[in-house]
């Protein structure tokens, strides 16, 4: 069989996002696995995988993985820093479940960590998986340049600290039950409470690549954009949403009297301001071409999920 010369070459196939995801999942949860094993005392060490092994996207190490490529790095130099990523990620949900901040009993469709280990065990746990974290950064990740690392260990100190998840989660228990919660407040809260986190994954895995700059500046406002969406996403879902889907309990915001986007905007305006920091998020990328595909997908799969 004969081609013709000028035969246009077939186009890529289009990036497939379930897969992705799907792969970069299997890839974390060996890693966080062989991270943290069983040893004496077992109590503590159960407790920690208990909540680290629960499932969940794992979108904040999948965000390093892919910030790390995209720059030019490679899954292995940003595997540690996503694993640490994660174990503070489920640091924040173990002392956010507590009866003295949100008394959760259900997170990921399954008991929460106080109510299998009791609140005792609980927050040292939470404790554990955060000093472990930064020591998984400092001592497995390989290849990278001390200074670099340095980086990435200063900040994501600060993103969970009283400047990031910290300072977010005091403001957010201050507001509760408040009539007079402003939106800038509001913002206040999730810009910290949830998406410093966000933002320290996605700049992280940059910054172990040797990222620049400018790709520093472009890739914040990427995770500011998409961290802020998340949660409005998250508000509209305790209200629309049942346990089931959410695998915890639904209606929380309404039963602590919080403050809510949909409670300023209503859910229609809430989903549109969504999409709207989605679209300048995937903005952010347009420098990068088709490299920045699994960044854009992913930032389109936060307002289109149900749980």
């Amino acid at each position: 069989m004969v081609i013709a010369e000028n035969q246009p070459p077939e186009p890529p196939p289009a990036f497939n996002l379930k897969h992705y995801l799907s792969e970069r999942q299997a890839i974390m949860e060996t890693a966080l696995s062989q991270a943290i094993g069983v040893t004496y005392p077992e109590t503590i060490y159960e407790s920690m995988r208990y909540s680290l092994m629960a499932g969940g996207k794992r979108l904040r190490p999948i965000l390093c993985l892919a910030t790390c490529e995209l720059v030019g790095g490679t899954i292995a130099m940003a595997l540690p820093t996503a694993c640490a990523l994660e174990m503070i990620h489920t640091m924040s949900l173990i002392h956010d479940d507590l009866p003295a901040m949100d008394n959760d009993d259900y997170r990921r469709g399954k008991l929460t960590n106080h109510k299998v280990y009791g609140e005792d065990i609980a927050i040292l746990a939470g404790d554990g998986l955060l000093a472990y974290a930064f020591e998984h950064i400092a001592v497995e990740t390989k290849n990278v340049p001390a200074d670099r690392l340095l980086q990435v260990v200063a900040r994501v100190g600060r993103a969970v600290g009283a400047a990031g998840l910290v300072g977010g989660q005091v403001v957010d228990l201050e507001s509760e039950g408040k009539t007079d919660v402003t939106l800038e407040t509001l913002t206040f809260i999730h810009r910290h409470k949830t998406g410093a986190l966000l933002e320290a994954s996605v700049v992280s895995g940059a910054i172990l690549a040797g990222a620049s700059e400018n790709d520093v500046h472009h890739l914040t406002r990427y995770a500011e954009n998409i961290g802020l969406a998340f949660q409005i996403v998250d508000d509209v879902l305790d209200i629309t949403a049942t346990q089931e889907q959410l695998g915890k309990t639904a209606g929380k915001d309404l039963q602590a009297q919080k403050a809510t986007y949909p409670s300023f905007w209503g859910i229609d305006e809430s989903k549109r301001q969504a999409e709207q920091l989605i679209a300048e998020a995937k903005a952010e990328l347009d420098p990068y071409g088709d490299a920045a595909q699994p960044l854009k997908s992913i930032a389109e799969f936060i307002t289109a999920r149900t749980h």
